[in-house]
């Protein structure tokens, strides 16, 4: 009711202001109160909401007066062109998967899930505990609570072999989201002007890192079930590459899955060559036909550099994530880390901790499994009912996307441009190629949008390609 009496003064002032001069002393307090017959909080609030709007203005003393219009002079910012000079390529704009759709576009082109689908509750509760602990007013360690790295440093030893030294605490390193650690690792490890192998297509926040970092690409193709590793030793072998970076479980944006051979030849192609291999387990909690069995979690020699985030999983607000290297390697990237960003929010941090010690976590994992699996096979069966020539020749195993191959010599930009117009925001493929695009792709995340869209979403792209 008190809502109802303030928005109905508002609008009445409103209607007031938009007839009288600049400068006019609106009505006092006490007659808005007769007029409206209202309380003098309500008319308060009222005149509150105007001000903050800009519309009047108040003078201690005087009175409240209607706010003259103030044009804004054109700034002039020419001199930064000279200043600034030409823009470095990857700071050109926004990933498409960036963008921010209206609420009636059906989005297909951002990469997290829907918020229905992750743990609101859990995570709620873990922010309003972790308010009330000593992490909301301390600094934390500049490698991480070390509760906190001991759990990640524990979920990778699950799948340590007999014979091998699980990773430890120490061993980890929590950093702000995996896009932070990704730039680390690529400064203090690869280093500019040197070589980096990295799969094509591949993720295009590591290509946006590793171009920061200065390194240059060396691509490698890869396809549904990884590189060939002859193509990797090649690679090492030519170019004295330090490092390869790699997606080997449910791959961004195919959704590829190495095979176990595929996982143990690069492996010996790193060892032999002296180099890293940076393995970026995204996807760790979004298995839905098969599970993440990292690299790192097999090996204890140090040439595995791995990366998990829980952003996909727990909530993209809480961008926790981390980093296990040993040796020398993981002190660079923790002084990198430092230098960049001096610790993570131990508020963050805690609350992160709490959710997935949660008994609950589990369970919100096996029911995410199987929602991102409904969603997954309906939008496949919509394409193939309504878009036939956009091909899926890759069904993944995990992850959230589907990498889909429009017919030969189509131009992506302007099916991307025109199925926006009618209502549908897809992410064409080009940015995640390192070099030039192998094909016309575009990513379709089956785990965002509304899936009762879906079908609607298919004859959307269907109906644009068959023009």
């Amino acid at each position: 009711m008190g809502q109802d009496s303030t928005e109905r003064i508002v609008q009445g002032l409103r209607r007031w202001i938009d007839a009288a001069p600049a400068g006019a002393r609106i009505p006092s307090s006490r007659a808005l109160v007769a007029e409206y017959g209202a309380s003098p909080v309500t008319v308060q609030r009222a005149v509150q909401q105007l001000a903050r709007a800009g519309l009047v203005e108040s003078r201690p003393g005087v009175g409240t007066f209607v706010r003259a219009p103030r044009p804004a002079a054109p700034a002039d910012f020419d001199w930064q062109t000279a200043a600034l000079g030409a823009a470095p390529a990857h700071l050109a704009g926004l990933s498409s998967t960036q963008r921010t759709a209206s609420t009636e576009a059906i989005g297909l082109h951002t990469g997290y899930p829907a918020a229905e689908l992750l743990p609101g509750r859990l995570v709620r509760q873990a922010l309003v505990r972790a308010a009330r602990t000593e992490s909301a007013l301390t600094r934390t360690p500049a490698a991480g609570l070390p509760e906190l790295r001991a759990w990640f440093a524990s979920e990778l030893a699950a799948g340590t072999p007999a014979g091998v030294t699980p990773p430890s605490a120490r061993d980890a390193l929590v950093i702000s989201g995996s896009q932070s650690g990704l730039s680390s690792i690529f400064r203090a490890v690869v280093g500019a002007g040197r070589p980096l192998l990295i799969e094509s297509p591949t993720y295009w926040g590591a290509l946006l890192a590793a171009r920061q970092a200065g390194v240059a690409f060396v691509p490698v193709p890869s396809g549904p079930h990884g590189p060939d590793p002859d193509d990797v030793e090649r690679a090492f072998a030519q170019t004295g590459a330090r490092a390869f970076y790699a997606q080997p479980t449910f791959a961004n944006p195919t959704g590829g899955r190495w095979l176990d051979t595929t996982r143990a030849a690069v492996l010996d192609s790193a060892r032999r060559h002296g180099a890293f291999l940076i393995e970026d387990d995204w996807a760790h909690d979004l298995g839905i036909d098969a599970d993440a069995h990292p690299l790192a979690g097999a090996v204890d020699d140090g040439h595995v550099i791995y990366v998990r985030s829980l952003t996909k999983s727990v909530s993209p607000s809480l961008r926790v994530a981390a980093v296990v290297a040993r040796g020398p390697a993981r002190e660079r990237i923790l002084a990198d880390r430092a230098a960049e960003a001096m610790y993570v929010s131990g508020l963050l941090q805690a609350a992160a901790l709490d959710v997935v010690t949660q008994p609950a976590w589990r369970t919100h994992l096996r029911g995410f499994r199987e929602e991102l699996r409904a969603r997954r096979d309906l939008l496949v069966a919509s394409l193939a009912a309504h878009a036939p020539t956009a091909l899926v020749a890759h069904v993944p195993a995990g992850g959230l996307n589907l990498w889909v191959r429009l017919p030969e010599g189509t131009d992506v930009g302007q099916v991307a441009r025109e199925c926006e117009v009618r209502g549908l925001i897809l992410a064409p493929g080009g940015e995640w190629f390192p070099a030039e695009p192998a094909g016309p792709y575009v990513r379709l995340n089956f785990a965002h949008a509304d899936p009762a869209r879906f079908a609607e979403a298919s004859a959307i792209l269907g109906a644009v390609l068959a023009r």
